[in-house]
Formats: C-alpha cells, sequence, structure tokens
C-alpha cells in the first residue's frame, strides 16, 4: 500500500535541510553579487592584470555553482512532490520504484550543498597544497606514504580535482620519503583540511620474508593557497634562495640545468623546494606559494592556539600521535579516533574513498 503521507514527510525533512542550506550561502543575494561580478570582470583594466582575472573567473564559477546546486535540489524536491500526486491519482504501485530512485537522488543533490554550506572558513574555498612525509617504520613507512599518496590523488580525481606534483623524496628502497603536491578545485582545502595528521597502518609486510604484522605511520600536511600576496608579508632579508640540479631519471634537461628551487625562511625555519616544473622561473614561483602557504598555516594555527584549539597541530609520526588506523590485520576495519567513524570496506578507502571520513568530520564538529 502506497503511503504517501511517509514519503512527504521525509521531502520535508528535505526541504527544511535545503532551506538551511539556502540561507547560509545566502543564495537570495548572490544573483546580484554574480551581476557584480560579471560587470567588474568586462573591464578593460581586469584583463590586464592576469592574476585579477582568475581570481574573479574562479569566484563567479564559485557564485555559479552555488546558485546552480540549489537551483537543482530544488527541481529534485518539486519533482518528487509531482510525482507523489501522479501516483495517488494514478493508484499504481508500480511507479513507487522510480519516486524512491527520484527522492535518493534529490537527497544526494541536497547533501552536497549542505556540505558546501559547511565549509564558510576563511580558506575553505581555495586550492590546497598538501605535504606527506614517512614515519616510523623504515622502508614500511615509505611505501605507506606512497600508498596515502595514491589513495588521495584518485579521491581529487573522484571530486574534480587537478593534482600538481610539487616535490618529492624516494624511499631507500621502495615508496616516497616525502612527496608535496597541490590540490585545485572549488573548496580543495575545505574538504581536506580534516586529514590533516599522523595515518597509522597495520599489516602483514610485503618486505618481511617472515610475513610478520609491521605498523607504519606518515603525517599529512594540509595549508591553503593563499591568492592575496598581502595575507604574509616575505621580506627579501628573511629568505635564501639555492638552486641545485632536479632528481630524477635523466633526459634533455634533467640533472643537467640547475632549475630545482630550495628557499629557507629564516624567521621560521621553514625549508620549502620545487623542481618538478621544467624552467627555474616556474619552480621559483610555485616555491613561493608553497612559502606563503605554510606561512598561512603557521599564523592560523598560532590564532587557533590562542582558543586552545590547534586543529592544524602535527604531532610525532609514531605512535599514539595517529589521528586514524587503517589495521589491515588481524581486523579489516579502518576507524578515525577523532569521530569513531568506521568503514570495513578498506579497498574502497585505499581506491581514494574519504568522502565519508571527511563528511563525519563535519557533521560532528560545525
Amino acid at each position: 500500500m502506497f503511503k504517501a503521507d511517509d514519503y512527504r514527510l521525509k521531502l520535508k525533512a528535505l526541504a527544511d535541510t535545503l532551506a538551511e542550506a539556502k540561507y547560509a550561502l545566502d543564495i537570495d543575494n548572490l544573483g546580484a553579487r554574480l551581476a557584480e561580478l560579471k560587470e567588474e570582470q568586462e573591464k578593460p583594466e581586469v584583463w590586464q592584470d592576469l592574476e585579477k582575472s582568475k581570481k574573479i573567473g574562479r569566484e563567479i564559477s564559485s557564485v555559479e555553482g552555488k546558485m546552480s546546486s540549489y537551483k537543482k535540489g530544488e527541481d529534485a524536491l518539486a519533482d518528487a512532490y509531482a510525482f507523489i500526486d501522479l501516483i495517488e491519482e494514478a493508484d499504481d504501485e508500480s511507479l513507487i520504484p522510480e519516486l524512491e530512485s527520484m527522492i535518493s537522488v534529490a537527497e544526494e543533490d541536497i547533501e552536497n550543498m549542505r556540505i558546501r554550506a559547511l565549509l564558510k572558513g576563511k580558506y575553505d574555498s581555495n586550492n590546497a597544497i598538501l605535504n606527506l612525509h614517512s614515519g616510523a617504520g623504515g622502508t614500511e613507512a615509505c611505501d605507506w606514504t606512497q600508498m596515502l599518496y595514491r589513495m588521495y590523488c584518485r579521491y581529487c580525481e573522484k571530486q574534480g580535482f587537478k593534482v600538481t606534483e610539487l616535490d618529492f623524496e624516494d624511499g631507500d628502497e621502495a615508496g616516497l620519503k616525502s612527496v608535496s603536491f597541490k590540490v585545485d578545485g572549488e573548496n580543495a582545502y575545505g574538504f581536506l583540511k580534516a586529514e590533516k595528521g599522523v595515518h597509522r597502518l597495520v599489516r602483514i609486510s610485503p618486505f618481511d620474508s617472515n610475513k610478520r604484522r609491521h605498523t607504519s605511520f606518515a603525517s599529512l600536511e594540509v595549508m591553503p593557497e593563499v591568492d592575496d600576496d598581502n595575507t604574509v608579508e616575505i621580506k627579501d632579508e628573511d629568505i635564501r634562495i639555492d638552486v641545485y640540479r632536479s632528481s630524477g631519471a635523466g633526459g634533455q634537461k634533467v640533472n643537467k640545468t640547475e632549475t630545482a628551487i630550495r628557499i629557507t625562511h629564516f624567521p621560521t625555519g621553514i625549508v620549502v623546494t620545487c623542481q618538478n616544473e621544467r624552467s627555474q622561473l616556474q619552480n621559483k614561483a610555485m616555491a613561493f606559494e608553497y612559502l606563503r602557504a605554510k606561512l598561512v598555516e603557521r599564523q592560523i594555527a598560532e590564532r587557533e592556539a590562542a582558543d586552545a584549539e590547534i586543529k592544524g597541530e602535527i604531532k610525532k609520526i609514531e605512535w599514539g600521535s595517529q589521528i586514524r588506523s587503517y589495521v589491515f590485520c588481524p581486523y579489516t576495519l579502518v576507524k578515525d579516533h577523532r569521530t569513531g567513524y568506521e568503514n570495513t570496506n578498506v579497498q574502497a578507502v585505499m581506491d581514494g574513498d574519504i568522502q565519508g571520513f571527511i563528511i563525519d568530520y563535519l557533521k560532528k564538529t560545525v
């Protein structure tokens, strides 16, 4: 028997969630903001400034995306309400599976919009720069670092984000000692900032001939890419720039010209490197972006420290510091110690399915 009221109650709950997201995203005023941005985009002086033009273009894309998401959710609810009336009039219960499918699609669209509404931090909409380091565990840890790198790359592909490798250091026998990469996409930092911390892996080691269980650690830093040069001040006298030859398998230029860049920031002791671009100038520009992101992340940590909420704290990369454990042996279980979120589908997680962890973290912290 078709219970129309039950379906209408479910749609009412979705409509309430959509209304909350509409208020949080200020949908009513986004139309005026979009018109203002497009008018500014047409000014000749804007097109003469490439960085400003790109920044306005990204904001236009973000505003249009929010408006489109809201319209999509609103239309999905309207269609579902109309379909309930159709089933009642036709008295045809064979249409119920199609209705449930429509409601499922509406739930997904509205949940995605709700997540957008949660990402309202100062830098949440920015691109992200991630830095993975191997910790306790030797070759195992280097292999684990490479596995995590693959996991985040796969996740970014699924989200439609672009990944650009900035720097890497190979492990002595296998894997990576460290890797830095940039993630370009809307709300990239907002989605990935919850992944900061130490990640622990427990498994039967493929590098141990006795097939014993090993525990490995790797840490992940997540920093926002900053477009505004005035956000942090980098003085010439505070830095040292070194050039050296890029590492790699060789080729026409690799290992033959000094294209790699290392920047040392004396006041903070921060050292950044970039070697993956083809020219020294490109590596230098990317290295300065990386340094600026690290300095911004330092400012965020200092500000949060004043409130005793240091979300970006990176602990020792060893036992007792992990934020999440991936246990392959003896249990097939992945657990986030901050949220209690568990996922028995380990292979899905390793293939980049970290959306559940991030959404669960947002639900419990916002």
